[in-house]
């Protein structure tokens, strides 16, 4: 059933509060403990995924959160979660989320600018797990600026040109942006990120069910209470979002969202 305009704002209002609430006690900055990979299931898209960062098609609403977003530098300020799902189909991978964010800040609109400035939120991708220093990553504003760039040797090697083709991106926001005298509440942005981008070096492609990926989320930047959040943290003093050895592992699954409980549903 296609969701009505209520109940895809009912669904934001509640990312919201989960945002504001228990998620953001999490005390992801306490003393480290065991590294523990972080596991997603990516779930197929049962309908077709429209761009325009607005999350309210029926496999958004039913595909599962990723997980808290963690604080490993943490020092002061707030602790403003992220709310972040994937879903995939044969041409693309799509990254959705809700960013809790009560000072906005987004002006780079051009294609690898300075979009680290803004409050931004990257993926990190590594295609192949028995190459997990090969990655790639991609990071935007609520604007539609966005940074593509690729790391052959790990983390201590250089970048190499890379130009990701048919990236779409679309955001949206409640709030004034780069006006941190008022409150603001949340950023959302939707991604499409085609698959042939990695064509050549993941096993298959498209991915068969079962396939798996490291991947990781960072969020950080903005004027007022920049942040650094990731979905599995890092292990570096400083700093860094930069350390593959330590991103989760996401898996292409057969499972179809939205999921039909019953025959007749």
């Amino acid at each position: 059933m296609i969701p009505s305009e209520y109940q895809c704002e009912r669904f934001l209002l509640l990312v919201v509060a989960v945002l504001a609430g228990s998620l953001a006690q999490a005390r992801a900055d306490e003393p480290a403990k065991a590294f523990h990979r972080p596991q997603y299931e990516i779930v197929r898209t049962g309908t077709p995924i429209k761009i325009d960062g607005q999350l309210d098609e029926p496999a958004w609403l039913a595909a599962p959160e990723v997980g808290i977003f963690h604080f490993p530098w943490f020092k002061e300020g707030a602790r403003e979660q992220s709310v972040a799902k994937l879903l995939w189909d044969d041409q693309n991978l799509y990254v959705g989320h809700v960013c809790q964010d009560a000072h906005i800040t987004a002006r780079d609109k051009q294609r690898d600018g300075a979009v680290a400035k803004d409050d931004c939120f990257e993926v990190m991708i590594v295609p192949d797990p028995d190459r997990p220093d090969f990655y790639y990553n991609v990071e935007w504003n609520v604007i539609g600026g966005y940074v593509d760039n690729h790391r052959p040797l790990g983390a201590t090697g250089p970048r190499e040109k890379w130009d990701a083709s048919g990236v779409r991106i679309a955001g949206k926001y409640v709030g004034t942006l780069n006006k941190d005298d008022d409150q603001d509440e949340y950023w959302v942005v939707e991604v499409a990120i085609p698959l042939s981008n990695f064509a050549k070096v993941m096993k298959n492609s498209p991915p068969r069910p079962g396939d798996a990926w490291h991947l990781n989320f960072n969020r950080h930047g903005g004027d007022t209470n920049m942040q650094y959040s990731q979905w599995s943290p890092g292990d570096t003093p400083a700093p860094a979002f930069h350390t593959p050895h330590r991103f989760g592992r996401v898996t292409f699954s057969d499972r179809v969202s939205p999921f039909r409980l019953h025959k007749d549903d």
